[in-house]
């Protein structure tokens, strides 16, 4: 299953869509009009249970009384490019902030970029948020974070931070794969600043990928077939070497501290992204699982690092619906996928609350192929076996749904059913076997936001 953001630019990865294809191949139309009488009664169960959201203050109550004492939230969406999503998701962090005591935003972003935006909103840079945001602005596909949502939020939390001590500011973090090359100079520059001859180390070890340009997707084309021209070796010794320095390091000056674990991590993603781009073409899971499983060691090795300080970090997550959600209990698990979602709930149990999000139809900003520019989209309305579907004739525009100690709702959305997943590249024309994969919603989430109608998320730069 290639990534929800497609970033191989494989035709073939193209090709197979965002998700693996359905096994159905039948009509992409529309839903119908009627519902089937086992969706009817679901749908019944819905309409009772639906929470609206009107944009009163009130509108997630319940969820906050869901979360209680978790320290992990992961909030998803159905699409990188609605406008709605991003904005209750950031409603969802103000009030998690604020009631919860939530200090860390975790994005499906890099960490060299975020790194911009968590200068700023903790006032050790100058400038504005869109300056902040310059970072996500210069890779494919620029609008998921470099957009006015994530602009009015960064604005948010600088205020937000002002006066508060070092170690009760709220910070924003990176947590992909695919920074490979920016990470790599990321580690260098920084230790030229603290110790050049280990900068030059570094840079020799580096110098591995220099024959690659700026291109993993050559690097792991290369090493594809000739797996003796392999980085790995030179990328987990920078690993080695940064984290002796970690664990060496000089206690009391926190942005100091701050400083070298941002280089530890970016010495880590050039080892995550190594991994993830020299298995990309073997095939199967292993791509997506390197990927997913470096995305929650990031969650983990922050989490250890702000302990490490004496604070008792509570993180907020926002990714897709498919790495927000448990795999487990969706088509990608059944495929031998894992992914955030299932690994922090294995790993903390009880502490971890996952939301997702859905649509029925409306607007959405995507590419029509990899690399081109995003451009304003119709979404088709939902395919008829789906949970938005169901959703959509509650006749509800927007709503939050929690499942916990609701034994008939539960089950009757635990039904394995359709759910629609667009990543950065929309392809109507092969809408089910490109944007559908089946799950059992219920069990996959422990609380659902569904907006029936909903629009293209702005970009900061058209």
């Amino acid at each position: 299953m290639p990534s929800i953001r497609f970033r191989p630019r494989a035709a073939a990865l193209l090709l197979a869509g965002v998700l693996a294809a359905c096994s159905s191949t039948g009509n992409d139309g529309g839903p119908t009009s009627v519902l089937a009488p086992e969706d009817q009664a679901a749908m019944e169960l819905v309409r009772a249970a639906a929470i609206p959201i009107t944009g009163a203050a009130t509108d997630y109550d319940s969820l906050m009384a869901l979360v209680g004492d978790a320290r992990f939230v992961l909030l998803g969406e159905a699409t990188h490019g609605t406008q709605e999503f991003y904005h209750e998701r950031a409603r969802i962090t103000q009030r998690l902030i604020q009631e919860k005591g939530f200090s860390a935003i975790v994005v499906e972003g890099e960490w060299p970029d975020a790194e911009g935006v968590h200068r700023y909103i903790r006032g050790e840079r100058a400038g504005t948020a869109e300056a902040a945001l310059a970072g996500f602005q210069t890779d494919f596909p620029e609008w998921m974070w470099a957009n006015t949502a994530i602009r009015d939020l960064a604005v948010w939390l600088r205020q937000h931070n002002v006066g508060r001590p070092a170690g009760n500011q709220v910070g924003f973090y990176g947590m992909d794969v695919y920074s490979l090359f920016e990470s790599a100079d990321s580690v260098v520059a920084y230790l030229r600043r603290v110790d050049p001859a280990a900068a030059e180390q570094a840079r020799q070890r580096y110098a591995c990928f220099d024959s690659y340009g700026d291109d993993p997707q050559r690097y792991g084309a290369a090493v594809s077939s000739q797996p003796g021209r392999a980085c790995r070796d030179a990328a987990a010794e920078q690993v080695a070497e940064m984290e002796r320095r970690y664990a060496a390091r000089p206690r009391g000056d926190a942005r100091a501290e701050d400083d070298l674990f941002s280089a530890l991590q970016n010495a880590r993603a050039v080892q995550g992204g190594e991994t993830y781009f020299r298995v990309l073409y073997q095939g199967g899971a292993a791509s997506w699982n390197e990927r997913d499983a470096h995305m929650a060691r990031t969650l983990e090795n922050l989490v250890g690092h702000l302990e490490s300080r004496g604070q008792t970090p509570k993180v907020v997550v926002w990714a897709h619906n498919t790495h927000a959600g448990d795999a487990r209990l969706t088509e990608m698990g059944q495929g031998g996928e894992h992914n955030v979602g299932q690994l922090m709930r294995e790993r903390y149990d009880g502490l971890s609350v996952l939301v997702g999000f859905t649509t029925y139809e409306g607007t959405v900003l995507a590419a029509e192929e990899w690399d081109a520019p995003g451009r304003v989209r119709e979404l088709n309305p939902a395919l008829p076996e789906s949970y938005s579907a169901i959703f959509h004739h509650t006749g509800i525009p927007a709503f939050l749904l929690t499942f916990r100690g609701r034994e008939a709702l539960s089950a009757a959305m635990g039904e394995p059913r359709l759910e629609r997943a667009v990543g950065v590249v929309y392809a109507p024309r092969t809408e089910r076997q490109s944007h559908y994969f089946t799950a059992r919603m219920s069990q996959q989430f422990d609380a659902i936001i569904h907006v029936d109608r909903s629009t293209a998320v702005t970009p900061l730069r058209r």
